[in-house]
């Protein structure tokens, strides 16, 4: 607006002064002709008054002429020298006095006196302009000297030329006043707040909400403020419910991130850790290192992960891969890797990009770690099932169908002693395959979640079962089978049937790996702890006067399908009755220990809750802690203190008649 305006004022000025120019251009032309005008009468009137010298006659012609008019500014009369003689309003004659005083006229350089014409110019005194006309005064050819009249302008073009001017120099000034009183009012009453609008915008923008614009105005800004200010109060509303959706989300998110099993890192483009959960904290063994946290992955990844991982994520991290690529790259890139750093574990480890919306820009890259430590045991372990299962399958199969085979082709050429030798073979090769099934089917249904009651149990009851059951074997082998209960033993908490199944197993091991003339004895008694605040419990033990165990198989004695291999391989068995004996006795919350030296005896031994009718059942627990007590973990592994409390006891009461010198190499189931 204020360029408009100086350029329409300055065009209007520039068309206001050339009008003025021109009328005065026109107001000299005219001064011009009229001073011309004026000299050659006047110059005509006076010459024979000059020329006869006549003095006073001239003056007195002079002084009504001068007179007569308020055109004329003066009126000079100068000799063929220049000497000024008489002139209005000077005068020799009126200035004559002791101190006389002598002008000249000094005529122009381009004056020439045989001009026909006058000459005429114009001047400016501090009076105003002054039109010069000189006349030359010549009579009957003769120069006589010149007359110089000074003509004022017309007063009525100047009258009208000042006005012009002032009138264009007020009108200038007033447009610019208001120009200026307008940029005033316009910054106080529009610049301001649009300037507090400009201001409140970008802080919404940069998301300070609580922004408020505070100004008195009506109109148009009036109401654009106050919805403006509206605007703000509801983002603001908007801002605290997202952020209160946005807490909770990243709550639950860092929640989820922070359970998992699986352990997670996220890094950005540069392969920062952005973001770790306590599981990857704890497979990467960055529990104590705070500073993981904005730095570089690669230099806190263990050796063997960093030496698997360093290529790949280089390649992602610097776009050697094209955006398919990358795809293939995410759905593809697992690796598995064995960290040999204590603790031994093998880890799977996932990478996945992240992409931008567009899925154009690689943002970060997700690294999902995976224990698979014991999922890889538990394969291996199957695998050995597996093997030692069919191998355990074979050979008794192996053994029917080659009796029966040889019984179907030579039977007419066998004896009636030798066809029975076969068929007796043939039924305990059955006999064995049916145990074999028998104890797998048992082991799995253990290692299940199936659920048992557990109810009041008299160990008496079960013990003297056994007893009965095996009697006819120990004497068949001349062993010696005892049983020493302590008189008035309170109940247990138990499964009947599995406490059978615990007893068969131990006292069927005891027998098989006990020479002739060996004792296997049974005990229970009641323990009483030391800490009045734990329960007191009934000890069961199983000695026999065997082969024993040498301390290196002690650790392995209870896995499924092993065997004790000894100097003389005499004895068959499954190698999974110990293990059937280790889930029974986890399913009773008990641990099940042994002590054993070679030549000498075994003792295996166990603790059982009292039974107490207000207590909770072990049913209500079997689902929880089943989990917790099929981890793998051998049962001598255990505090060696507690096997170490029992050790002189059993040793004790085990049964020692028989010398180590007189025992063979057998195998222990």
């Amino acid at each position: 607006m204020a360029a408009a305006t100086l350029v329409v004022s300055l065009l209007m000025s520039g068309l206001t002064f050339w009008a003025v120019n021109t009328i005065q251009q026109d107001a000299r032309v005219n001064d011009t002709r009229f001073g011309r005008d004026l000299g050659l009468l006047l110059a005509a009137n006076v010459a024979p008054l000059v020329s006869e010298n006549e003095r006073s006659e001239l003056a007195q012609f002079s002084h009504r002429f001068y007179g007569s008019t308020s055109s004329i500014r003066y009126i000079l009369y100068a000799d063929e020298d220049g000497d000024i003689f008489f002139g209005i309003p000077f005068s020799e004659s009126e200035v004559q006095n002791s101190l006389t005083l002598q002008r000249r006229m000094q005529l122009p350089e381009s004056y020439r006196r045989d001009l026909e014409q006058p000459m005429v110019r114009q001047h400016v005194t501090p009076d105003g302009e002054v039109t010069d006309v000189f006349v030359p005064l010549v009579q009957d050819s003769r120069y006589l000297g010149v007359l110089a009249i000074g003509i004022n302008p017309n007063p009525t073009v100047v009258a009208s030329s000042h006005l012009t001017r002032d009138v264009t120099i007020a009108v200038f000034v007033s447009i610019w006043v208001m120009v200026i009183l307008g940029a005033v009012f316009n910054a106080l009453t529009i610049t301001q707040p649009i300037k507090e609008l400009l201001v409140g915008v970008k802080n919404i923008a940069a998301g300070n909400f609580k922004q408020r614009i505070d100004l008195p105005l009506g109109g148009e800004l009036g109401e654009l403020i106050l919805s403006f200010n509206e605007m703000a109060e509801r983002l603001e509303r908007y801002e605290e419910q997202n952020i209160e959706e946005l807490t909770a989300e990243k709550a639950k998110l860092d929640t989820l991130v922070s359970t998992i099993a699986d352990g997670a890192v996220l890094l950005d483009s540069e392969m920062r850790v952005v973001l770790t959960n306590p599981t990857a904290c704890r497979i990467l063994s960055w529990e104590d290192k705070v500073e993981v946290i904005g730095a570089n992955v690669l230099h806190y990844l263990p050796e063997s992960i960093k030496v698997e991982l360093t290529r790949p994520l280089y390649q992602i991290a610097t776009g050697r891969f094209s955006h398919t690529s990358l795809s293939r790259e995410r759905e593809g890139a697992e690796f598995r890797i064995t960290m040999p750093e204590p603790p031994r574990r093998t880890v799977r480890v996932l990478l996945t990009t992240v992409l931008d919306q567009a899925k154009e820009h690689l943002k970060g890259i997700a690294i999902t770690l995976q224990d698979i430590t014991r999922e890889v045991e538990l394969n291996e372990a199957k695998s050995q099932f597996i093997s030692n299962v069919s191998h355990e399958l074979r050979t008794p199969l192996f053994n029917i169908k080659s009796f029966i085979e040889t019984l179907h082709e030579y039977g007419e050429d066998l004896t009636e002693v030798e066809r029975r030798e076969f068929l007796d073979t043939a039924n305990r090769e059955t006999d064995r395959l049916t145990r074999l099934v028998n104890d797998v089917l048992d082991l799995s249904r253990l290692e299940s979640n199936r659920r048992y009651r557990f109810e009041q149990v008299e160990l008496i009851q079960p013990i003297e079962q056994i007893l009965r059951t095996y009697q006819l074997n120990a004497k068949d082998k001349e062993i010696e089978l005892l049983h020493e209960i302590q008189p008035e033993l309170p109940s247990v908490l138990g499964n009947y049937d599995l406490l059978l199944q615990v007893f068969a197993n131990l006292v069927g091991n005891a027998l098989k790996f006990t020479k002739a003339g060996g004792q296997v004895a049974i005990r229970a008694y009641l323990v009483e702890e030391e800490n009045p605040q734990t329960h007191s419990h009934v000890r069961v033990e199983v000695s026999d006067t065997g082969i024993g165990i040498d301390p290196d198989d002690q650790r392995a004695i209870f896995d499924r399908f092993f065997r004790v291999e000894n100097r003389v391989h005499t004895l068959e068995g499954t190698g999974l009755g110990l293990s059937i004996v280790r889930n029974i006795v986890e399913k009773h919350h008990s641990m099940v220990h042994l002590i054993s030296e070679v030549g000498i005896g075994t003792t295996f031994w166990f603790d059982l809750a009292i039974y107490k009718p207000e207590a909770p059942s072990f049913e209500a627990l079997l689902s929880l802690d089943d989990g917790a007590k099929d981890d793998g973990a051998k049962p001598q592994e255990q505090d060696n203190s507690e096997n170490a409390s029992v050790a002189n006891h059993a040793a004790n009461r085990m049964i020692l008649t028989t010398s180590p010198s007189n025992l063979s190499s057998e195998e222990t189931d």
